[in-house]
Order: C-alpha cells, then sequence, then structure tokens
C-alpha cells in the first residue's frame, strides 16, 4: 500500500522524510551513460579513473543526484518537485563486485514558502561521507 502524499497543512519545518537507501552498480553506470548521452569513460574505464586521478570508476554526478531527488519524488509526488539543486562534493567510488556501493538519503522539511510550497533540505551518504553539499529541493504539495 503505498502512503498518501504529504499536505502542506501537515507538514512543519523538521518534518522528516523517510530514508533512501539505494545500491549502484557499475552496470548501473553503463545503463546510465547509455540513457544520458554522457559518455566520460571515468565512469567505465578503470584506466582512464585512474590516470585523472580517482581511486577507480566512480558513479555519474547527475545520477546520485537523481538518486537523491527520488526520495523527494517518492514522498511528494513526481509532479510535485518544482527545483532542485546541489553541487557535487565527493565522487562515489563504484567497487567492481556485485555488492556495488549503497548511497543513504535524508530529507527534512526546512522550511514552509507561500503558495502551498515547500523546500527540502537532504544529506546525501555514500559510506558514511557526505557526496553532495547543500542538496535541496522545493516542491509544491496540495
Amino acid at each position: 500500500m503505498t502512503e498518501p502524499l504529504p499536505r502542506y497543512d501537515d507538514v512543519t519545518p523538521g518534518t522528516a522524510l523517510p530514508r533512501l537507501t539505494h545500491v549502484i552498480r557499475r552496470g548501473d553506470l553503463v545503463r546510465y551513460a547509455g540513457a544520458s548521452g554522457d559518455l566520460n569513460p571515468i565512469h567505465w574505464s578503470e584506466r582512464a579513473a585512474t590516470e585523472a586521478g580517482l581511486p577507480t570508476i566512480i558513479a555519474h554526478g547527475m545520477l546520485t543526484m537523481g538518486v537523491a531527488m527520488r526520495l523527494v519524488s517518492d514522498w511528494a509526488g513526481r509532479q510535485a518537485v518544482l527545483e532542485c539543486g546541489g553541487r557535487f562534493a565527493r565522487p562515489v567510488v563504484v567497487p567492481d563486485d556485485e555488492a556495488g556501493v549503497e548511497l543513504v538519503v535524508d530529507g527534512v522539511v526546512a522550511e514552509k514558502l507561500d503558495g502551498s510550497r515547500v523546500r527540502v533540505d537532504l544529506t546525501v551518504r555514500c559510506g558514511g561521507e557526505k557526496v553532495l553539499a547543500r542538496p535541496r529541493a522545493v516542491v509544491a504539495l496540495n
């Protein structure tokens, strides 16, 4: 059973969104590269990644941002996300194994805005380290 979408009158600053955990594997990077057209070899070539000074292959930044925003769209509904943003703070290193790497996304309503909108601030971690700086979204609620 799906949770009902939140209502503007029922949320307050500090309202926590349900945690999202998501595993990224190297096969996901291949699929994302094909879908996005981002074929930068640091996302698929061990040699290119290490020559660029990275420890190994890393996830696409926009894939990481997309996973983070999934928490918001799952909570408020896809059509509710009006704005989103953040900065890439640390690469998400994706090991060459079946386990992959786990992203943990937490969110909290930071501010109620006019027009039945709220700002949601996110924390996105991989291996306990924040990988996005100031990720946030503005959503419209009923």
